[in-house]
């Protein structure tokens, strides 16, 4: 796994404000280059989940094994951060 590139596509988020533009589709991009890794797939249904595709969303949570977090966004970030910074 490229936590580099796990790091670059959260800081890309959080950049655009959690929300659709430039940074999002980079971000985006970052994810489908790494599907089938944990980490990336988990930050995919984020991606999804500002998007407001909850349906696109819910295929990444599952394939990561995650659940949908029910605080915000950024709170998410942070969690998935954390996570790789173990």
């Amino acid at each position: 796994m490229s936590e580099t590139q796990l790091r670059e596509a959260i800081d890309l988020l959080k950049a655009g404000h959690c929300k659709l533009g430039k940074e999002w589709e980079e971000a985006h991009e970052i994810c489908q280059a790494h599907e089938g890794e944990q980490p990336f797939d988990w930050l995919h249904a984020v991606v999804h989940r500002i998007e407001g595709d909850d349906r696109n969303a819910g295929y990444w949570y599952q394939r990561a094994g995650k659940e949908r977090h029910d605080g915000s966004v950024e709170d998410e970030l942070q969690m998935i951060r954390a996570e790789i910074d173990k």
